[in-house]
């Protein structure tokens, strides 16, 4: 095994930075403007030029195909998890109570792990607000379900969250995640308890303030149903076929060409389109706007961030980064604040150096996790902070921002930008310090 590179000048980065940060300050600051996908792709396309002129004339052909497969990749499990699970429509309504909600929320968990966060979100957000009609202060259930369903809940598998499949890709074994379940359990058992206990205190208030009987109208609710049940055969497939590319069915145990795995998933996305009827689509007003969204920014995303993950890669022993409770806040607080996916790949980056692991090669977090225990623990951590953090604000993780607009749509008032950090912090900060002291101490 070669030692990590050289690394690429520092000026290299700049582009990556740029357009993260685009990424974070643009809805705000010309937030009509920003709207325009065609707007969206200019930019990333514009930022990433520098990168892909580097990597084109300093030998790094390589690292810019890897980035290049990476993206279709990634987005071929985004898609189709998008595509199937908006074909599914739950029928009905569900109790509002905060027991009921609860419960909505646990079970979001648990599906993220099937379905991704991408897909439990759209498929129970919808269903939850319409549980929730009658109240009057209802933020607060899309804020913990944006923490729960939208990003912690998704720890345990890699078609959970992006950063999970990314790591994937390159080497981390499938079931190898089920052994984040201790701060799964931790941290999605304390949320779960903290709405359960919140919610209950404003539905109380509510009551109080207005005559109306609303505990006996969120406790009403129609007969459940479901449409669109084929698709769940269809999510069985994806989930066969990330096993099947992971344990090299087929193959002798060798992981499946490129290709192979991202046609057949893109093949169910198509089978999902033909076999559902327009009715069920409509139902859930889907849509292809947010993942031409995801398309347009992960491009850039993906191209810029070759010349960052080797830098960081040769000189990551220069942040002072060691024990695994520094990886997991440094991951988890850029995870905050920019995309948790390109966050892990970074932090994984940095860790592979520092045990002496290049990662010029495609499957380098499966040489990382063979350095032993510590290796280990500190790829744990770096994946706990980039799923888990991600809940810190709208922009950590894709899905937070769609159930948001989701439930602006439907007429909730959803906090600001900042006031939705201020749930985060005192909610989510002191159970990751509770999972600090008991995991990555």
């Amino acid at each position: 095994m070669h030692p990590p590179g050289a690394a690429p000048p520092l000026w290299t980065i700049l582009p990556f930075a740029a357009l993260l940060l685009t990424i974070a300050l643009l809805p705000l600051v010309r937030p009509h403007w920003w709207e325009n996908h065609v707007h969206k792709g200019l930019v990333a396309a514009g930022l990433s030029i520098p990168s892909l002129l580097w990597l084109a004339t300093q030998g790094e052909s390589r690292t810019l195909l890897h980035a290049v497969q990476d993206y279709i990749s990634f987005l071929s499990l985004l898609g189709s998890l998008f595509v199937i699970s908006g074909g599914i429509h739950l029928r009905g309504s569900l109790s509002g109570t905060p027991l009921g909600n609860t419960a909505v929320m646990a079970t979001g968990a648990v599906l993220a792990n099937l379905i991704g966060t991408t897909g439990a979100s759209m498929l129970l957000i919808r269903p939850l607000l319409r549980a929730n009609a009658a109240r009057r202060r209802k933020a607060h259930v899309v804020v913990f379900f944006i923490f729960v369903v939208s990003n912690c809940g998704g720890l345990l598998t890699p078609l959970g969250d992006p950063p999970l499949f990314l790591g994937f890709l390159h080497g981390v074994p499938f079931l190898w995640t089920l052994r984040l379940w201790g701060p799964w359990l931790v941290v999605c058992g304390l949320v779960l308890a903290a709405f359960n206990i919140v919610d209950q205190w404003i539905l109380a208030r509510e009551e109080k303030q207005y005559p109306e009987p609303l505990l006996e109208e969120v406790m009403a609710h129609g007969t459940p149903g479901i449409d669109g049940r084929r698709n769940f055969v269809l999510l069985g497939g994806v989930v066969a076929i990330m096993l099947g590319r992971g344990e090299g069915w087929t193959t002798d145990g060798t992981s499946w060409p490129f290709g192979v795995q991202e046609a057949a998933m893109l093949g169910l996305a198509v089978v999902s389109l033909a076999i559902t009827p327009r009715g069920v689509r409509e139902a859930n007003r889907f849509s292809f706007e947010p993942i031409l969204e995801v398309a347009a920014l992960f491009l850039g995303i993906f191209l810029t961030m070759g010349p960052p993950l080797l830098y960081l890669n040769a000189r990551g022993a220069a942040l002072g980064l060691d024990a695994p409770w520094e990886y997991y806040w440094a991951t988890g607080l850029l995870s905050s604040f920019l995309d948790n996916a390109p966050t892990y790949l970074t932090f994984a980056a940095t860790a592979a150096g520092s045990f002496g692991v290049p990662v010029s090669e495609v499957d380098y977090l499966s040489d990382l996790l063979a350095q032993g225990p510590d290796a280990t623990r500190t790829l744990s951590a770096i994946a706990c902070g980039a799923v888990m953090m991600g809940a810190n604000t709208y922009i950590g993780n894709g899905p937070n921002f769609m159930v948001k607009s989701i439930a602006e749509s439907q007429g909730v008032a959803m906090p600001s930008f900042l006031g939705y950090m201020k749930w985060s912090g005192v909610v989510l900060l002191p159970i990751f310090a509770i999972v600090t002291l008991l995991f990555f101490r």
